[in-house]
């Protein structure tokens, strides 16, 4: 589990694609990393598979995590969000994150606001009832709050709606939200309390005769 609150800015040494998988190696910067221990890189949970005492580490990236998530356009050289798991004294700065992707969104706009930043970031449709105004969201790992919804947003072929952040300078200068362009495919995941409330007013019993 991890709290959407980026540890490390990281950098990518390599990747290799092969047989509709991928080995990606990544210098983290954690000195302590522990065989099999889990990382989320731009908010998707991975395994380290290798690591030295510099912090260089490996993942293996299989066919289900690139059909799901855009770490495929990954390149040598590129920046990533890094996050060690939650241990059970730290504080929950941010929200509860798996660090299992829901979609995948699409950075629409970035405006200057002051010193900070003004994004807004398209979200397919199939994910609009979990998202909220106040409420948070992770893109890219970065646990966020939601200043402003926008629906009935239309890009290309796809329906869905625009969530609007505020970017403060700290999170801008120590994510990789900074070496972002318009266009740019990002990680999403709701809040996974919302979908358990879904489903207990779907299955249970008890929450079916309030509803009726």
């Amino acid at each position: 589990m991890f709290s959407g609150i980026v540890e490390r800015l990281g950098t990518v040494r390599s990747v290799s694609l092969r047989d509709k998988a991928m080995d990606l190696t990544i210098e983290t910067g954690f000195p302590d990393l522990e065989l099999g221990e889990s990382v989320a890189i731009n908010g998707v949970c991975l395994t380290v598979e290798t690591f030295d005492a510099t912090g260089l580490a490996t993942f293996h990236l299989s066919g289900e995590t690139l059909s799901r998530t855009p770490l495929d356009q990954l390149k040598a050289g590129s920046k990533v969000n890094l996050e060690r798991a939650v241990a059970a004294s730290t504080r929950l700065s941010g929200h509860i994150v798996q660090g299992h992707v829901d979609n995948v969104a699409t950075l629409a706009s970035i405006q200057k606001a002051g010193d900070s930043y003004a994004l807004r970031v398209f979200v397919p449709q199939d994910l609009r009832q979990y998202v909220v105004e106040k409420g948070s969201i992770t893109f890219d790992g970065i646990s966020l709050t939601v200043n402003e919804l926008h629906d009935g947003i239309v890009r290309g072929n796809q329906t869905g709606f625009e969530v609007g952040l505020t970017i403060i300078p700290h999170t801008w200068e120590h994510t990789n939200l900074s070496s972002l362009e318009i266009g740019t495919r990002m990680n999403v995941e709701v809040d996974v309390l919302s979908k358990y409330v879904e489903n207990l007013l779907r299955f249970s019993p008890a929450f079916g005769k309030v509803a009726s």
